[in-house]
């Protein structure tokens, strides 16, 4: 398997140094209303994400439950709470870094990328493909419940009632739309899932190039140094390194088979840049500093495709059909 840079990725990247040289049409006060037209593309993204749901997969893949809880569990407790555990270290200058950390650690699993490595390395399909699609529902409860906790401290203006409110329009209306026109649209979703998912990038690299510029027309970023961001960066390495080891660990306890073993380690270890993109928008609002409560969860998306795909490339490699232990 040749590894190739992400597209998405190097796109994200892109809207990052696109902010950067040209600001101001993205900054506060544009005449460009890049807020609303963010905010529509992100009710349909969750349109179109009930419109694709299956229902006959997720009834199906309900049966191996502990392989269910344990990703989770990985995903939305394990992961908080292993950063949480770290705050104590932590000193008031680095706070809004671990605090965009933390968020990263509370967000949904990855979609498509989970369901293509578990492919790749000969894991459970069935099993990602509903953990994958269960974990986007579940993330619109755990995400917001976790950063409750200290979100207050950067929209100190802002009440509770008016982020669930932003919640409930942006995300969970237009999820419940899609499930309820399934029987409609599902197969039309199918058939351009394509179109679908590039639309959904679209939206994630407009909201990524809005966040950037409102950060550095505030010059946001002065005080962080290069160096910051290399620690940043082995940072969530090292994140990503303790899941996976965790994961593999209580996967081996429990004796699962190499099929779910591989399902749960790649599910469970991944973090959604879409999601995140989303869910920072709802959750920070028009905050100057959103860039730097993306910067870890960028880092560590980059990082696990890179992490995973070669993993991935080495089960394929080396599958026999045999046990890996």
């Amino acid at each position: 398997m040749k590894l190739l840079p992400d597209k998405f990725v190097l796109a994200i990247a892109g809207a990052v140094l696109l902010a950067y040289i040209f600001p101001q049409i993205g900054a506060p006060g544009s005449p460009i209303p890049i807020n609303t037209i963010a905010s529509i593309g992100i009710a349909l993204i969750f349109f179109f994400y009930g419109l694709k749901l299956s229902p006959d997969k997720i009834r199906s893949g309900l049966k191996n439950w502990k392989l269910h809880v344990l990703i989770q569990s990985s995903t939305f407790i394990l992961f908080p709470l292993v950063v949480l555990a770290t705050k104590p270290f932590i000193n008031e200058n680095q706070h809004d870094l671990w605090l965009a950390t933390f968020f990263l650690a509370t967000l949904p699993s990855t979609v498509s990328a989970s369901v293509v490595m578990v492919s790749i390395a000969k894991g459970n399909m069935p099993a990602a493909i509903f953990n994958a699609s269960i974990s986007g529902i579940l993330g619109i409860i755990f995400t917001p419940f976790w950063m409750s906790l200290f979100i207050h401290q950067h929209r100190q203006n802002t009440s509770y009632a008016a982020i669930y409110e932003q919640l409930i329009v942006q995300i969970i209306l237009p999820l419940a739309a899609g499930l309820v026109m399934q029987k409609k649209w599902h197969v039309w979703a199918v058939k351009n899932s394509k179109r679908i998912n590039f639309f959904d990038k679209s939206v994630i690299f407009l909201i990524v190039y809005k966040s950037f510029s409102a950060s550095f027309t505030e010059h946001v970023f002065a005080d962080i140094e290069f160096t910051d961001i290399l620690l940043l960066l082995a940072c969530v390495l090292l994140l990503f390194a303790v899941m996976y080891v965790l994961i593999y660990l209580i996967a081996t306890m429990l004796r699962f088979s190499r099929e779910d073993r591989t399902a749960a380690l790649f599910c469970g270890s991944k973090k959604s840049l879409i999601h995140g993109t989303v869910f920072s928008k709802v959750l920070f609002g028009n905050m100057a500093g959103i860039g730097v409560m993306l910067l870890p969860l960028m880092l560590f998306h980059a990082s696990q495709i890179l992490i995973v795909s070669t993993i991935a490339a080495k089960i394929e490699k080396d599958y026999e059909g045999l046990p890996l232990n």
